[in-house]
C-alpha cells in the first residue's frame, strides 16, 4: 500500500483520482483551501482526511501528487523536495496509471464529462471499470479491465497520455488565454492522435476531425451518410431520443437513450462505436444506456412548486445552444430561462457576439457578473458588454433575483463554469419561501 498526499485535493480532476486510489486500497489524504467545493463531498463520504494547506503535512515515505494549479514554490511541494518525498504532477501520474487497464481517453472541446460518465457506466455492464469524471467523480475497481477517463486539451494537459483508445467529440476554439486560435486546437489534437495504440473514434460531422492523420484505425461517427456508425431514423420526445444504428450503411440496432438534443445523440454514438469496437453485445448496450442517470452539473434539474431550475456547466456558446435545445425538447410548452455567468474575461473578450447570439435562442435572458480566476482576476470589458448586445436582457444580482419570479411554469438554465450556483441557490430560497407563505 503506498500513501497518498494530494496537494489540491478538490481540484475536479485530483478528487476524482483521490476516489479512484482510495476504493483500489491506496492510502489517501490531501489539503486544499479551506472554502466548501462540491467536490469534496465524495471524499467526505470516503472519510478521507482534507488539511488546510500546510508543509507540515508532508512526511518521509509519502507520495505526493500535485495538482497543476500550484507552483514548484507551494510550501508542500518545497518541503516534500527538502525531505527526499515523490512528487508527481496530476497528469503525469494519470499517464503512467492508464497503462494497467484497457484506457480510454474521452477528449473534445464539449462533451467530456457527460460522454466520460456515459461511456464509464455501459462499460461498466460488461467488464469492472475505473473511471475519472471531470465532474470530480471517480471510482476505483481493484479488478478492472477498462480505465475511462476525460481528458483535457487545456494547456496541451493530455499529452501526458498515450491510450489504447482515444475518443475525440470535436474540435473547437476555447480557452483563449492559452490557444491562439482553431489551428492551434487543431494541433495538440492532432499531437495526440499519433500517441494513440489501437484506434480513435471520431464525430466524422466535425471538419476539423475528418482530416486528423494516425497510425492506428480512426472509426468515424455522426448524422452523415459518411461516417462508419451513423445515426437514422431519429425520433426526440419528452421522455428521451430513439435513433437506429447503421455501421457502414448496415442496419445494426435500435438505441433509446434517456437524454435530450442533438449533442446527447452523438455521445451516445461514441459510445456505442467503441463498444462495438470492442465487440460488447448490442444488448447490453442497449439496457445500459437506457438506465443512465448523468453526471453533475449537465442538465441537474431541480422541481420547486410549478418551477424547474436547471443547473448546467455550458461556458461556452456551443455549449448554451445545446442547452437551450435540450430544455425545449424536454419542456416544449415551456418558456426557457437563461441565467448566465460568463467564465473569465478573456473568452468572455473572445466570444462577446457569439454569447449574445446563443444566449439569444432563450425566452429571456439575465446576466451575471464576469467569474474571474487564478490566473485573471480582472479584464478591460465587464458584463454590460454583454448586456448590450442582447436586446431585453438584464444583469442579476442575488440580492435582486426576485426578478426571476415574473417568469411562471418557467424552466430557468443556471449555466456557467464559475459560481453560477449561488445565483440558483438564491432562487430556490425566494421560491420555497413562497410556498411556505402560500
Amino acid at each position: 500500500m503506498t500513501f497518498y498526499h494530494f496537494t489540491g485535493i478538490k481540484g475536479s480532476g485530483m478528487s476524482s483520482l483521490a476516489q479512484i486510489l482510495f476504493d483500489s486500497g491506496e492510502q489517501v489524504q490531501g489539503s486544499d483551501y479551506e472554502t466548501y467545493y462540491f467536490t469534496e463531498k465524495p471524499l467526505r463520504e470516503r472519510d478521507m482526511m482534507i488539511l488546510p494547506f500546510s508543509a507540515d503535512n508532508i512526511k518521509e515515505g509519502m507520495t505526493v501528487i500535485a495538482g497543476n494549479a500550484f507552483p514548484d514554490e507551494h510550501p508542500e511541494i518545497v518541503r516534500a523536495k527538502e525531505l527526499g518525498v515523490e512528487v508527481i504532477r496530476y497528469h503525469k501520474f494519470l499517464g503512467d496509471y492508464i497503462n494497467r487497464y484497457t484506457s480510454i481517453a474521452i477528449t473534445g472541446a464539449h462533451g467530456k464529462t457527460s460522454t466520460t460518465g456515459l461511456m464509464s457506466h455501459v462499460i461498466a455492464g460488461f467488464m469492472p471499470t475505473s473511471f475519472l469524471i471531470g465532474d470530480g467523480t471517480g471510482s476505483g475497481k481493484e479488478d478492472a479491465s477498462f480505465f475511462v477517463m476525460e481528458a483535457c486539451e487545456y494547456r496541451r494537459h493530455f499529452l501526458a497520455y498515450h491510450p489504447d483508445y482515444a475518443v475525440m467529440l470535436n474540435i473547437d476554439f476555447d480557452h483563449p488565454d492559452y490557444f491562439s486560435g482553431i489551428d492551434d486546437v487543431y494541433s495538440a489534437f492532432q499531437e495526440l492522435a499519433l500517441q494513440v495504440n489501437k484506434a480513435i473514434i471520431a464525430c466524422g460531422d466535425d471538419e476539423h476531425l475528418q482530416k486528423i492523420q494516425a497510425n492506428v484505425p480512426v472509426v468515424y461517427y455522426g448524422f452523415g451518410s459518411h461516417n462508419d456508425f451513423e445515426a437514422r431514423n431519429i425520433e426526440k420526445s419528452t421522455e428521451g431520443t430513439t435513433f437506429e444504428v447503421y455501421v457502414r450503411n448496415e442496419y445494426y440496432d435500435k438505441f433509446f437513450i434517456p437524454l435530450y438534443g442533438d449533442h446527447t445523440i452523438l455521445n451516445a454514438l461514441a459510445v456505442i462505436s467503441l463498444c462495438h469496437y470492442e465487440g460488447i453485445p448490442a444488448q447490453l448496450i442497449q439496457e445500459r444506456l437506457r438506465t443512465y442517470g448523468g453526471v453533475k452539473r449537465r442538465f441537474t434539474e431541480t422541481k420547486i412548486g410549478n418551477s424547474i431550475l436547471v443547473d448546467d456547466y455550458a461556458h461556452h456558446p456551443t455549449e448554451i445552444r445545446a442547452t437551450i435545445q435540450s430544455a425545449r425538447q424536454k419542456y416544449p410548452d415551456r418558456q426557457v430561462i437563461a441565467v448566465f455567468q460568463p467564465h473569465t474575461f478573456s473568452r468572455t473578450a473572445a466570444f462577446l457576439k457569439d454569447f449574445a447570439d446563443s444566449l439569444s435562442q432563450a425566452d429571456a435572458v439575465y446576466l451575471c457578473d464576469i467569474f474571474g480566476s487564478a490566473r485573471e482576476k480582472q479584464g478591460a470589458l465587464s458584463i454590460e458588454d454583454l448586456q448590450a448586445l442582447i436586446t431585453n436582457s438584464r444583469v442579476l444580482q442575488t440580492d435582486n433575483i426576485v426578478h426571476l419570479k415574473e417568469h411562471t411554469d418557467a424552466v430557468f438554465l443556471f449555466m456557467g463554469a464559475g459560481d453560477v450556483n449561488k445565483y440558483q441557490s438564491a432562487f430556490e430560497n425566494v421560491l420555497k419561501s413562497n410556498e411556505e407563505t402560500a
